[in-house]
């Protein structure tokens, strides 16, 4: 889809793809993070989703993660049945810490300054949001979609939402998705303990996980 959406920008100087970028570590992806990127693809008419899984997380750095190659592998396999669906190693193969405000750099260069970028993310993160590495330069550089289950406490979310746009020129908008309830960390725990993870994350992911050996942390 990337070569088809190049190909026609040479073809046509004015177009400019929507290109959503989600990232995140993918530890693993399951369910909840493939409907969140199908539920912003069509609501926001997206020509498609980059998912990005992360390098070296700063933020994650006092936390057991998975090596990189198995969490992109797995993104590959989830990603693979989705023609509006890619996987990018521009964050696995960078060096030292992966951060947001140099994989849209990166982007920008590849799509010549002429897409709109639209990164994907939880609601939660929009608390943290201004710890991220220059936060105000990368809340002007793309749009953001913030995902939540639904029951969420939507009166912060909309306060935060409301800050981020007054103080920061933020371009952020809100989709629901049912499918958040499910989390990688509830996954990892069910593995730990001999529990079936079947229908949380597609088979494909599933077998993966069983044949590698993930998650079973005393093995």
């Amino acid at each position: 889809m990337l070569q088809i959406i190049k190909d026609k920008m040479q073809r046509d100087k004015k177009y400019r793809p929507k290109i959503g970028v989600m990232g995140g570590t993918f530890d693993p992806i399951h369910f909840g993070h493939l409907v969140t990127a199908e539920s912003a693809r069509e609501k926001f008419e997206l020509d498609c989703v980059i998912f990005v899984p992360s390098g070296n997380p700063p933020h994650k750095i006092h936390q057991v993660v998975t090596d990189k190659n198995h969490r992109y592998l797995m993104t590959l396999l989830a990603t693979a049945t989705n023609p509006y669906f890619e996987v990018s190693r521009i964050e696995i193969d960078r060096e030292g810490y992966t951060y947001t405000i140099d994989t849209i750099r990166e982007f920008e260069k590849q799509f010549q300054g002429r897409a709109i970028f639209y990164f994907i993310t939880g609601a939660d993160a929009l608390n943290e949001i201004l710890t991220w590495k220059e936060s105000e330069i990368l809340l002007t550089s793309c749009e953001f979609i913030a995902a939540a289950r639904p029951g969420y406490q939507k009166q912060q979310l909309y306060a935060d939402i409301d800050y981020l746009k007054s103080n920061y020129n933020g371009r952020i908008h809100f989709v629901e998705v049912p499918s958040l309830a499910i989390s990688s960390t509830d996954i990892r725990f069910r593995v730990k303990n001999r529990l079936s993870i079947k229908y949380l994350l597609p088979e494909a992911v599933e077998n993966y996980i069983y044949k590698n050996m993930l998650y079973r942390e005393n093995e």
